[in-house]
């Protein structure tokens, strides 16, 4: 499967930067640095619990059209229309009968607070907590952190306590991902100067909650490559979390900003394996699978080593456009993110033929960002209008 990265301010050399997934790609076995080249390797990689039941993800087939109208610079204004149920397979790429389209993965609609790319890094990393007893996680992030609010929704489902460092100053108004992560979690808001230090504030604020009789532990610690690869039971790794005489004792975990640990890959390798079934996109035809990711850990996930660029900022005119893709598709993209990775699909749609293979976007979600976003870019949501 090819993998396009996708930096914010430069689609068109985003699309140079090709890496083959050692899961879906031919000629896997050269890969001897990563080593995922047997299916009895991948096998084992995957086969552990789960925070979701399947790996299954709705797939949609958008077809892009001409209006006729063309924007200032020349180009002309696209339109989009949603097949929300496409045939899919190996052919499907010769079935589109040169009409332009790609195919979004919708991973937006997992769960309904938390987002797709969140979910896929939970996947794996939410049952390791669990089988570990712990007790109450701390993590960190912006003051709007997808990561922050992911980690207090899924943890507080499974009965576990978080405890979130965020950067910055309390909002006058809770909105978007800190209005979920207060309902969810226990937040303080650590000043900017200080967040720099973060692993630092995240040992101390850990310790504090573990009190003298609990216990504290990175999750990047946990895990060895003997439990990474073979999932040894938990009991046989970590046995100073193992103390299980006093049930009052706490056992904190620490999971780095973004959830970016090893852990967090296993849930983007299982998609990975999902969709390279041959009833989907299967392992024959070329795929250029999109992603716009802010810290890159999905991107890493679905590339097994590409590197991806993160970014931020709304430009005159991406907000509308955000609404007219809702509008025409019913889907709902937002401009910091999958707009970026909207747009790329599209060219990349056009450019090529039926020959060239099948175009799909990873859609992670990131919706609840938007009313942030309307509070610190108020001119550009002021201005829309009905139409």
């Amino acid at each position: 499967m090819l993998v396009k990265l996708l930096p914010r301010s430069a689609v068109v050399s985003a699309a140079k930067r090709d890496v083959h997934s050692g899961l879906v790609a031919a000629n896997s076995k050269e890969n001897s640095v990563l080593k995922l080249s047997t299916v009895e390797f991948v096998s084992k990689l995957l086969d552990r619990r789960w925070a979701l039941r399947i790996p299954d993800a709705q797939i949609h087939q958008v077809m892009v059209c001409g209006s006729g109208r063309f924007k200032q610079q020349g180009s002309e204004v696209l339109e989009f229309r949603n097949n929300s149920g496409p045939s899919l397979g190996d052919s499907m790429a010769a079935r589109n009968l040169g009409q332009p389209v790609f195919y979004v993965v919708r991973d937006d609609l997992l769960h309904p607070l938390v987002n797709g790319n969140k979910a896929r890094k939970l996947d794996a990393l939410l049952p390791l907590l669990e089988d570990n007893s712990v007790t109450d996680v701390v993590t960190c992030g912006g003051c709007q952190s997808a990561h922050a609010a992911a980690v207090a929704v899924s943890c507080a489902e499974r009965g576990l306590k978080t405890h979130l460092l965020l950067r910055g100053e309390q909002p006058e108004i809770l909105t978007g991902y800190t209005l979920i992560s207060t309902l969810y979690g226990n937040i303080n808001y650590v000043a900017r100067s200080l967040y720099a230090r973060r692993d630092e504030i995240l040992s101390r604020h850990a310790n504090m909650i573990a009190g003298s009789h609990g216990s504290v532990q990175w999750l990047s610690d946990l895990l060895e490559p003997a439990a990474f690869v073979y999932h040894v039971p938990p009991k046989q790794i970590v046995s100073q979390l193992d103390d299980s005489s006093n049930t009052m004792n706490k056992k904190v975990m620490i999971i780095n900003e973004g959830a970016g640990d090893a852990a967090a890959l296993l849930g983007v390798i299982r998609l990975v394996q999902y969709l390279s079934q041959d009833h989907l996109f299967g392992k024959v035809q070329g795929v250029k699978m999109i992603v716009d990711a802010g810290t890159g850990t999905t991107a890493v996930g679905l590339g097994l080593g590409a590197l991806c660029l993160g970014f931020g900022n709304v430009l005159k005119g991406e907000v509308e456009e955000c609404q007219r893709i809702a509008q025409q598709t019913g889907i709902l993209v937002d401009p910091i993110y999958t707009l970026a990775a909207w747009e790329l699909a599209a060219q990349l749609s056009q450019e090529q033929g039926a020959s060239a293979g099948v175009v799909a976007l990873l859609h992670t979600g990131g919706t609840l960002g938007i009313f942030g976003l309307a509070q610190r870019y108020k001119p550009h949501f002021q201005n829309l209008k009905a139409h």
